[in-house]
């Protein structure tokens, strides 16, 4: 094995329809505390969207592309609740299977909807912030690119897309650390995966092209972001 470049080969276990639903369901429910521990969404929250979404001076929607369990989306808006910041969340996900898990969230400004960035784009749908969090190193190159331009379509003003940074440390480190929350799951098979599907900062900021950038908020992470409101 080699960390050297992205293994596109690979599958994650969760992106199979036939996979086992128990373990899936498994899965999607611990990434809540997964995402807490290295998603870096706290600092993102604090450097970037709390005050991009307090200079707006009014009301945002926020959007979550691909939310899978719903965590992130959930625990972005508690924290505006807390410092009185007010939008409509909403994360959109196709897979139902990753709904039925996400919906545990659901409250009055938050819903989440079986929906994809094409659909939302075709339907004429804009926010204020569009969101991912481990999305692009799933897609192969003609999604990556379509999600991408969707997302920016989609945006009257900040994207932002987390997703973890390929390297041996990052690997080493979370082979050791998920060993406590992967029994029933498909945590750690997928988490290692999924980072050997990643992209170094560097390589993302190549495939997003112009009119991104590419930040590392945190250890072994990369944010993917741009100012979107392409019509």
């Amino acid at each position: 094995m080699t960390l050297a470049v992205r293994d596109t080969r690979l599958r994650e276990l969760m992106d199979d329809p036939d996979c086992d639903l128990e373990r899936l369901h498994a899965t999607l429910r611990r990434f809540s505390v997964v995402n807490r521990l290295v998603s870096g969404w706290g600092a993102v929250y604090r450097s970037t969207v709390a005050p991009y979404l307090r200079g707006l001076g009014r009301p945002a929607r926020v959007l979550d592309l691909g939310c899978g369990g719903g965590d992130v989306i959930a625990r972005l808006a508690s924290l505006a609740r807390r410092e009185g910041i007010v939008a409509e969340w909403r994360g959109v996900d196709p897979d139902e299977r990753s709904l039925a898990v996400a919906r545990r969230y659901a409250a009055p400004g938050i819903r989440f909807e079986a929906t994809d960035s094409s659909a939302l784009r075709a339907a004429g749908e804009r926010f204020d912030l569009v969101i991912s969090n481990h999305v692009l190193h799933h897609l192969d190159p003609i999604a990556f690119a379509t999600f991408r331009d969707d997302s920016r379509a989609l945006s009257l003003g900040l994207v932002l897309h987390g997703d973890i940074a390929r390297g041996r440390l990052a690997y080493g480190l979370y082979a050791a650390g998920i060993t406590p929350l992967a029994p029933g799951s498909f945590l750690r098979t997928d988490g290692l995966r999924s980072i050997r599907r990643s992209f170094t900062a560097p390589e993302l900021a190549d495939a997003l092209g112009s009119g991104w950038r590419v930040e590392q908020p945190a250890p072994f992470r990369v944010l993917a972001v741009s100012e979107g409101g392409d019509a």
